[in-house]
């Protein structure tokens, strides 16, 4: 049977050397139960990366982008069920504007020197860092077992570890 991978988007909003994270801590069943992530979700039918974004930034914030910023896709394979292919972008919004409240987890401001201390995926790590570099554009494959450890990397299409 042929599986149908995910299409999602995830953003990090920048203001003040921080990003704004999602502690998801509000959703039953999330496979980022307790992790902090950045906003986005799933396309819609028909939806271009970009149409997502802006749609999801906007369903999860109450914010508007003023700018974003393509920076890679990242595969992400879980077991043998998940495969999703994260449009990963930059973003930014205008300088008094303020997160509301979000029915899928708290928005927090976290000092982008900090992120690595958060409950993150451990791929997140990888793709933090790329972001630190101001790499322009990068292709990420991470792959992880049922207990959530990271089993191989891939970077731009060689394998960084397994």
């Amino acid at each position: 049977m042929d599986r149908i991978p995910e299409l999602t988007t995830l953003c990090y909003i920048e203001r003040d050397g921080c990003y704004l994270m999602m502690h998801r801590v509000k959703k039953e069943n999330d496979i980022n139960k307790d992790k902090y992530i950045g906003v986005g979700g799933h396309f819609l039918y028909g939806e271009s990366p970009d149409e997502c974004l802006k749609r999801e930034a906007a369903e999860e914030t109450g914010l508007t982008l003023v700018s974003y910023r393509a920076r890679g896709i990242v595969t992400f394979c879980y077991g043998e069920d998940t495969v999703e292919y994260m449009h990963l972008y930059t973003a930014e919004i205008a300088p008094d504007a303020e997160p509301g409240e979000c029915d899928e987890g708290t928005l927090e401001w976290i000092d982008k020197d900090r992120v690595a201390e958060l409950p993150i995926w451990e791929g997140d790590k990888i793709f933090f860092r790329l972001l630190q570099e101001e790499r322009d554009w990068f292709s990420l494959k991470l792959v992880y077992d049922l207990t959530d450890e990271l089993t191989q990397v891939q970077l731009d299409g060689e394998i960084f570890f397994e």
